[in-house]
């Protein structure tokens, strides 16, 4: 099973998260493009730890929107965000190659990742971009969403992934972060939500309904309080139930 985290947040002189000691836990880095997190110097320092730690990059493209942090959804023309997305992939694929790392996968960030589960447009925009620019990228996202079927039409390998530390709605999707209960901050709940996605294949929805998720990856976030302690209990946990942290690209 692979471990990802939504890395290479940092802008500038503000910081987000501990990408040092989150590099050394999951297998695949989701690195911001600059759009909605991240700056040039902030990419470059993912990518080199990546490539040290032999962890996969894969390129978190979003939303034009540092000030709402990519969480805010955008209308955009297809063209619009056709440019945008095929941007950031370039940006931090020049980046990824000039210290010897790759871009190995694309998740999209945020409000573009919940909007392209179920708006066609944007995630026809979205695919049109990465098929544009490497017709073979893997991609990852939800079980069921709307650019993954749309990836997986264009020939381009799907990944499907899980969240551990996120609350779910019974028909799959993530409670949103308006609604109180969004994320799990109990390292327990989080520890036993991971290894029962790992191990059976399933999540219990906020109301109770156990639903089937079949997931190649388990995202953890890396901008949440105790990140590094919660990340490190679930890769422990999981390795404890006989799970293999492995990438998937």
């Amino acid at each position: 099973m692979d471990l990802n985290a939504d890395l290479g947040e940092s802008f500038g002189s503000w910081t987000m998260g501990d990408d040092a000691s989150m590099f050394r836990i999951v297998s695949s880095a989701n690195v911001a493009c600059g759009f909605h997190a991240g700056d040039p110097l902030t990419m470059l320092d993912s990518c080199r730890a990546a490539f040290d730690l032999d962890v996969r990059v894969g390129a978190h493209v979003g939303y034009r929107d540092l000030a709402g942090f990519g969480r805010r959804s955008l209308d955009m023309s297809f063209d619009e965000l056709f440019g945008d997305v095929l941007y950031q992939l370039g940006a931090l694929d020049g980046v990824a190659h000039a210290v010897g790392a790759s871009v190995d996968y694309v998740k999209p960030h945020g409000a573009l990742y919940n909007r392209i589960v179920h708006d066609p447009e944007q995630a026809e925009a979205v695919v049109a971009a990465i098929h544009a620019y490497d017709p073979g990228l893997p991609v990852l996202g939800l079980p069921g969403s709307a650019w993954l079927g749309l990836a997986e039409e264009s020939g381009h390998p799907v990944f499907r992934e899980a969240f551990v530390d996120r609350a779910y709605l019974p028909d799959g999707t993530l409670v949103p972060r308006s609604q109180e209960g969004a994320v799990l901050h109990d390292p327990a709940e989080v520890v036993a939500q991971a290894v029962r996605l790992a191990t059976r294949g399933e999540v219990v929805a906020q109301d109770g309904t156990v639903i089937s998720v079949q997931a190649d990856s388990l995202c953890i976030h890396g901008d949440t309080p105790g990140a590094v302690e919660m990340a490190a209990a679930v890769r422990k946990g999981l390795e404890r139930a006989g799970v293999e942290i492995e990438a998937f690209a």
